[in-house]
């Protein structure tokens, strides 16, 4: 797997930034002060408190195995802030029937002093072309402003659910599983949050690689967390004694009632009975009338599982974003459910996919190559082939909304071929 830290900034952006007065260069994990800065900015830009030294020690070594990259000014002192922030690495994307390589994008942010300036665009653009000079085909990233990134070729990619439960409207309608459920200290906790994402992650598309800091602030063992002393966890072993699923909860009183709201910060299944289970201890447990779940699968079967479905409700927002940079490679690393054999026209204003190809799918597996046809079956931009890739939305659905150009027929047919057994999902943030 290609190592980002090895990949150089991109000298377009930097030459735009430079003659705006602007350094851009990579962050120097084993400087203290290149390190702390690019922290705090970082900070700043997600509206969080200026971390303190606890708080950096951690942070700093999450992310010695990204490539950082930050923006000064051009007379910027040693220790000074960024005025911009981006980080990167190479992870596994999960895609159905494999996995592909991704360049996984993440702490974008720009100054509000800085504003109006191109630094955003030569920040994403320069990623995008990091990424396909190192020969990642897929980018992708989580996103706090959904308008920022489909001028980039980004576009939602993967949904996801957030469940908010009315415990005794909903009720509980599932027979208990065999196997057992324990209480898990904080360390085990994070040991079982890894141990079954590895697992998960492989099921369904849309899922990408975890990391240790991710896990340890899930767990509540990260240092100057002020919030840990309220994290919980319950693991789920099935019969034979192994660990097939995990969830992570905290509990708050409702004022004046003496109820409690259980927030569940990751709930993970390898199995039908760990879900079954682990659900089944959220819904029954003492003193709580009500429950919120986000990141959820937008199939999850909680509602089939409750005596009332009403009591549940489902809120489906996007949450996975894709950006295509290698036609042929990504469309290729994926199976698919039916034949499809047609021509598609991308238009790509950055020019990473821009072109005719045909897609031809038998047997499951896709081939594709340029096409010089005069016509194509098919026209549209990156975004919405990015959109298409992993399942997660409908050609049918899109070519409602006037985001690609074909008759009905051929967007259902795209439908056949692209749709997944199990909806994708995405049940991280990064």
């Amino acid at each position: 797997m290609t190592d980002a830290r090895n990949i150089p900034v991109d000298p377009a952006s930097a030459e735009r930034l430079t003659g705006r007065g602007l350094t851009y260069r990579l962050i120097d994990t084993d400087s203290d002060a290149d390190t702390k800065a690019f922290l705090r900015a970082d900070a700043r830009g997600f509206l969080d408190p200026d971390p303190g030294d606890e708080a950096i020690a951690v942070d700093r070594d999450g992310i010695r195995d990204r490539r950082n990259v930050g923006v000064f000014e051009s007379d910027a002192a040693e220790g000074d802030l960024p005025v911009a922030t981006v980080n990167s690495w190479v992870s596994p994307l999960t895609v159905p029937g494999g996995e592909i390589d991704m360049w996984a994008i993440s702490s974008v942010t720009v100054s509000g002093t800085h504003r109006r300036r191109g630094i955003a665009r030569a920040l994403l653009e320069g990623e995008l072309r990091a990424a396909a000079s190192a020969g990642v085909p897929i980018a992708g990233l989580t996103v706090s402003e959904a308008t920022i990134y489909g001028r980039y070729g980004f576009a939602s990619a993967v949904p996801v659910a957030k469940m908010t439960v009315d415990t005794r409207r909903a009720g509980w309608a599932a027979e208990a599983p065999a196997g057992r459920l324990e209480y898990v200290e904080k360390d085990a906790l994070k040991s079982a949050l890894a141990e079954v994402h590895d697992v998960e992650r492989t099921q369904r598309a849309g899922q990408i690689g975890g990391w240790e800091l991710r896990w340890s602030r899930m767990a509540g063992i990260t240092q100057g967390n002020p919030n840990a002393a309220k994290v919980r966890g319950i693991r789920y072993l099935d019969e034979h004694g192994n660990v097939r699923g995990v969830i992570v909860y905290s509990l708050n009183e409702i004022p004046g009632a003496f109820r409690f709201e259980m927030s569940i910060s990751k709930l993970s299944a390898v199995t039908s009975d760990a879900l079954t289970a682990l659900w089944g201890f959220a819904l029954q447990h003492d003193l709580v009338d009500k429950i919120t779940a986000d990141l959820r699968p937008i199939d999850d079967p909680l509602p089939w599982l409750v005596k009332d479905r009403r009591g549940v409700e489902v809120t489906v927002h996007d949450h996975g974003w894709l950006r295509i940079l290698n036609v042929p490679e990504v469309l290729g690393a994926r199976t698919y459910r039916a034949p499809l054999d047609l021509v598609l026209h991308v238009e790509d204003p950055l020019g990473f996919t821009a072109g005719s190809w045909r897609l031809s799918i038998a047997d499951g597996r896709a081939t594709v190559v340029p096409s010089d046809a005069e016509t194509a079956d098919v026209t549209l931009d990156i975004g919405t082939l990015s959109a298409l890739y992993a399942g997660g939305y409908s050609a049918t659905q899109l070519l409602a909304a006037g985001r690609l150009e074909t008759t009905a027929e051929i967007a259902a047919s795209i439908d056949d071929a692209f749709r997944t057994v199990r909806a994708p999902t995405l049940s991280i943030w990064y």
